[in-house]
């Protein structure tokens, strides 16, 4: 079973206990039912199995917000359409979150000068997911020598990198990761999500050359430790977790 046909049953399963308390309530009563509370408690429902199961963080909110915003919404009495409209630009956006639980992130503006500091010259770099290009611009300002490249799945996010990217030397390319191959490069950097990061290690032991760097911001790989961190102790979220290629 795939990870978002996962999460769906787990609202599922949230929501038909639920309405399995929720029925007899209503019934011996002979009252119509109170649908706030009852989405309200599919959502704590879906939460508490969320945080049972150890889902990422975002997940844990998604099943705690989806059915009270799912009646809310309702309420509102919207045409259908701006649903669908919606739904369309956050897929267009967020992709790889419903497709590989990889949120959209930006690197920060602190994150191209410690990687201008760690690569050698000429080095061949990937930014995987590479988002609008937040972090090739600045770093192939600051080192021209470096041969860059980005990866970006989510199609707005890509029409945006390529728009910025255009006439200054960096490869941007529309893909999916897993069917991209990092044989070509001396280096490899991603700011994804814990999700990933196991298969995307031995994805990169198995392409990339011995002594490439892998470099991952914020998530660092489970059962690996690595050669090098750069970045605050205290902000787990701007450090970087870098590895390198076993022989």
């Amino acid at each position: 079973m795939s990870a978002h046909h996962r999460q769906l049953s787990l609202q599922a399963a949230a929501a038909l206990l639920i309405f399995s308390l929720a029925w007899p309530y209503y019934y011996l009563r002979a009252t119509a039912w109170d649908w706030a509370p009852v989405a309200a408690a599919i959502g704590g429902a879906a939460f508490a199995a969320a945080r049972l199961t150890r889902q990422p963080w975002w997940w844990q909110i998604i099943h705690l917000l989806f059915a009270p915003l799912l009646w809310a919404g309702l309420q509102l009495q919207i045409s259908p359409l701006w649903y669908l409209g919606m739904f369309m630009a956050l897929f267009l956006i967020f992709r790889g979150a419903a497709s590989g639980q990889i949120p959209l992130y930006l690197s920060g503006a602190n994150t191209a000068p410690r990687l201008a500091a760690l690569l050698p010259r000429q080095a061949r770099m990937l930014d995987i997911g590479a988002g609008i290009g937040s972090l090739l611009l600045p770093l192939g300002s600051q080192r021209p020598d470096l041969h860059l490249s980005g990866i970006e799945n989510a199609p707005l996010p890509w029409l945006a990198g390529w728009l910025r990217t255009r006439g200054k030397g960096i490869a941007w390319c529309w893909g999916d990761l897993w069917q991209h191959r990092l044989a070509p490069y001396q280096t490899v950097y991603c700011f994804l999500s814990p999700a990933p990061m196991i298969a995307l290690w031995h994805k990169a032991c198995q392409e990339m050359h011995p002594g490439a760097l892998f470099i991952s911001k914020a998530f660092p790989i489970p059962g690996q430790v690595p050669e090098a961190l750069a970045g605050p102790a205290e902000n787990p979220v701007d450090r970087l977790y870098i590895y390198r290629i076993p022989g």
